[in-house]
């Protein structure tokens, strides 16, 4: 892969180093937030499936001049896969670095299920009673309303943040504002895939991304919406399941009673794995996992409202994993992503299928051992006398083992934690006390996953999460949305972090 290198222009590092206040900071962030709106629009209409060459080199061509105009060197560096951007600025006497992570691709789209004509051309709307309403891109501030939102894929995972300090550096330029720091940031096409190549590229040019301290500009803010510092992520490692039958579909008149189905031995299978309260039941699955009173009371300080996350996604009562949200997710999870048998709906069959498969996401904190707990649930599937293949049974495989299997496990990236009272922690709590008026919310993990673990392990620094999108954003699903207010207050805050004194 061929590496650009574009004309370097230094933010402006000549000036007195200040920190804007508060009022400052809003004013200049509602000042920039219409050009942020059609800046995002135009990177929006750029398709973004990670799976695509094409979608990955026009994001890469529209993000590397957008940084060059800003000021910053890019350099494209190159993996097994799609390429890694790195865009960087250096300030003169600056003494520390910051690595900045930003995802640029988005989740595979069905056009079918957006209410609009594609996700890949952004539309505004506002709430008309339970239904929004397409309405007319302003032209003007005063047009602006701060509960329209715009839809389109990657609008808030994680478009959206890319607009949001590119406007901060935008405001930064204008007012002759420099931040004290050197900056580099590095950007990955392939997160929605599993960010494959990062660990791997990351090794290879670690004193390239060499740095201070890592900050993460994505994910959504806390349910309440209010400014939210996130100190670790949960892993993520996969298993495909798949249980096999008669080697062809079978005639459930001719079969039924005689040949085992595989759809229920999968069920059977996945059902031993738990007990009904949702409690993985696999011995050990949970060892190691101490939640001493100090970091329950942290995770108390999380203004949780759990009736109302219960509302908000429509169940009347939670697994009996923890008493709490912030503390269910402080344990790895075992989930069934997707399964698979035969037909169904229109297209349903009178047979016995001949395999079925279960898709399983495995959620890791940092006191798990990914290779530990796959294998705890290998070892389950053995003790319940299933036998496994590769690929597909043999002949002979099918005539002497009457259960069989195939499993194919992947351990995409670790989970990671920071403290709070850490150097990044404390400067990050700083900037935005200074924006808002009041501390952030800090939450100790986040349940989702970001492939960050292979920075914080391999360049040895400390990693924390400044979120900014609203939590109902619809991501990875139709309708993927940003609220126009959460894209101001979020050029508002990456301003506060380019302005606070490090």
């Amino acid at each position: 892969m061929k590496t650009y290198i574009l004309l370097c222009f230094t933010l402006v590092s000549s000036s007195i180093f200040a920190q804007p206040n508060a009022k400052k900071l809003t004013e200049w962030s509602a000042g920039a937030t219409l050009s942020g709106m059609n800046e995002l629009k135009e990177y929006l209409s750029i398709p973004n499936n990670g799976l695509y060459a094409d979608h990955v080199e026009d994001n890469m061509v529209w993000t590397e001049e957008a940084f060059a105009r800003r000021g910053f060197e890019t350099n494209r560096i190159p993996t097994e896969g799609m390429p890694l951007l790195l865009a960087s600025s250096m300030v003169r006497k600056a003494e520390k670095t910051v690595l900045i992570y930003l995802q640029v691709d988005g989740q595979p789209v069905d056009s079918s299920k957006w209410q609009q004509e594609s996700p890949y051309i952004p539309v505004l709307k506002e709430r008309v009673g339970d239904e929004w309403k397409t309405i007319e891109w302003p032209n003007t501030s005063n047009e602006i309303k701060n509960d329209s939102r715009i839809f389109a894929r990657s609008a808030s995972d994680a478009k959206g943040p890319v607009i949001m300090f590119l406007k901060a550096l935008d405001i930064a330029r204008e007012q002759k504002l420099s931040p004290n720091y050197n900056i580099k940031v590095i950007m990955d096409f392939e997160e929605e895939l599993g960010s494959p190549n990062l660990p791997a590229a990351v090794e290879k040019n670690k004193n390239l991304l060499q740095a201070d301290m890592l900050i993460i500009f994505d994910g959504p803010m806390h349910v309440s919406n209010k400014p939210t510092l996130t100190f670790g992520a949960r892993g993520i490692a996969t298993i495909t399941l798949t249980t096999f039958g008669p080697r062809v579909p079978q005639h459930s008149g001719h079969y039924g009673n005689y040949a085992p189905n595989p759809a229920l031995r999968m069920v059977q299978l996945l059902a031993s794995m738990k007990d009904d309260g949702g409690r993985v039941v696999i011995p050990g699955y949970y060892d190691d996992i101490v939640l001493d009173p100090a970091t329950l009371d942290i995770l108390r300080q999380v203004p949780d409202d759990e009736a109302l996350i219960k509302k908000k996604i429509g169940i009347a009562e939670t697994d009996a994993i923890a008493s709490t949200y912030q503390e269910s997710i402080q344990y790895p999870s075992l989930n069934i992503r997707g399964m698979n048998a035969a037909w169904v709906g229109d297209e349903v069959r009178t047979i016995i299928p001949d395999k079925a498969i279960a898709e399983i996401d495995v959620r890791l904190v940092p006191e798990s051992d990914p290779e530990r707990l796959v294998k705890l649930i290998k070892d389950h599937i053995a003790a319940k006398g299933y036998h496994f293949v590769e690929g597909t049974p043999t002949e002979a495989e099918r005539t002497k083992y009457p259960k069989l299997i195939s499993f194919e496990s992947e351990i995409s990236y670790q989970a990671f934690r920071t403290s709070y009272t850490s150097g990044v922690g404390v400067w990050l709590n700083s900037a935005l006390e200074r924006a808002f008026g009041k501390q952030p919310i800090k939450i100790r993990i986040a349940g989702g996953s970001i492939p960050i673990s292979p920075f914080v392990t391999t360049l040895g620094i400390p990693a924390v999460s400044v979120p900014t999108v609203n939590p109902d954003n619809n991501q990875h699903s139709p309708n993927e949305n940003i609220r126009i207010g959460n894209l101001r207050d979020g050029i508002k805050t990456y301003l506060s972090v380019l302005t606070e004194k490090l």
